[in-house]
């Protein structure tokens, strides 16, 4: 394939967004350069002009349990790994790990196996594999099953990190297993982080000590932040070395708690996630979790007792909401749902940015800041 020149448009880098730079895709689906858009390099390549667009580098989501219709922990297979992949995509994201709510161990296995194939397949975007729980808390359960709940073993330890060719992240309760089982989790590769937990924060910083690495929807079915009881919200808003996803949707978290966390955290350790349940890409607002319906009205998801059950969130929205909600600027909120879930994920050397050398993961966004375009290593799909 021949080299492509994708010019006028308005390219975030890392010091900010440049209306002057072509983005030149080499036919391997990497970014082959930057370069101003006047270069002989331009007119030699098959050039792309995009109208002055908001040229982003993809979206990454680190906590998608379902979309277009699929939920992964009903249809552990490559083909729906896929199906949830295509849905996100036409909001962009580029790159996601399709989640499991918790449930029993033949389940998870067939999880982390489908995710294994899907990656050696090429399933488009496919990073890894997210297990939220069944490490948790019954008090902080939330909509999840606190019947599936359970401490592992050393063979659940390791059929849970068991994926070979892309990352595993695992969601605990810290104070529900011994500390050795984050440690020999972390050992296998696997990245630990905190969430549905009832932990105080000596538990938590016990937790933090032997390896988790963050908090799973930070202020949402974690022990709050009080006077005299900092809990998980403060250890975690406290420490200057974890990372935090946040679902910015204006029903999970109010818009200044999440501006404290903002303010309390390091920039770059905060990163955008949706939690997005299977109606995201999808025209029916309802599906079955664990024998139950629930349903999406007016955009909140919740499960028949009333509890949030994810969210009907999707990437790009979430984008906006940080721009409008949290008044970040758009840069800013473009990080946060790429640069930043990527180095949460260890892969800022090969995704999460626009730089030379990088996989060539996109978004063009237009002035409202909706998905006109994206490329998954250097494949482009425009939105219907």
């Amino acid at each position: 394939m021949a080299t492509r020149a994708l010019v006028n448009a308005r390219v975030l880098l890392d010091d900010g967004f440049h209306d002057d730079v072509a983005v030149l895709l080499d036919g391997a689906g990497d970014i082959a350069g930057l370069v101003p858009a006047g270069q002989a390099r331009v007119q030699a390549a098959e050039v792309h002009d995009l109208a002055g667009g908001w040229l982003l580098p993809g979206f990454i989501d680190v906590q998608v349990n379902g979309g277009g219709g699929v939920l992964f922990n009903n249809d552990t297979s490559v083909e729906a790994i896929a199906a949830i992949g295509r849905a996100h995509r036409r909001f962009g994201t580029t790159g996601f790990l399709p989640t499991l709510i918790s449930d029993d161990a033949g389940v998870m296995a067939r999880a982390v196996a489908a995710t294994r194939d899907a990656i050696a397949a090429g399933v488009a975007g496919v990073l890894g594999v997210h297990l939220e729980g069944p490490y948790l808390a019954p008090a902080r359960k939330g909509t999840h099953d606190a019947a599936k709940f359970r401490v592992p073993d050393a063979a659940e330890i390791a059929m849970a990190t068991a994926l070979d060719n892309g990352v595993t992240v695992v969601t605990l309760a810290p104070e529900q297993v011994p500390l050795d089982t984050i440690r020999a989790m972390v050992a296998r590769g696997a990245i630990v982080v905190a969430g549905h937990t009832a932990a105080s924060y000596e538990q938590i910083r016990a937790g933090l000590d032997a390896g988790l690495r963050g908090f799973t929807h930070l202020y949402n079915a974690m022990s709050p932040l009080q006077g005299r009881e900092p809990g998980a919200v403060g250890a975690a808003l406290e420490d200057r070395d974890s990372w935090c996803g946040i679902i910015v949707d204006g029903v999970h978290v109010h818009p200044g708690s999440l501006r404290v966390a903002l303010a309390a955290k390091p920039r770059g350790k905060l990163f955008l996630v949706t939690d997005a349940m299977p109606m995201v890409g999808a025209d029916d607002p309802s599906f079955a979790l664990y024998g139950e319906v629930i349903t999406a009205i007016d955009g909140v998801v919740r499960n028949a007792a009333g509890a949030l059950a994810g969210s009907a969130l999707d990437m790009a929205t979430a984008v906006r909401n940080g721009v409008q909600l949290l008044g970040l600027p758009l840069d800013e909120a473009a990080r946060m749902a790429s640069t930043y879930p990527a180095r949460f994920l260890g892969l800022g050397e090969r995704v999460g940015r626009i730089a030379s050398g990088l996989q060539a993961d996109l978004v063009l966004l237009d002035d409202a800041l909706q998905v006109r375009s994206t490329w998954i290593a250097g494949a482009r799909e425009d939105a219907a």
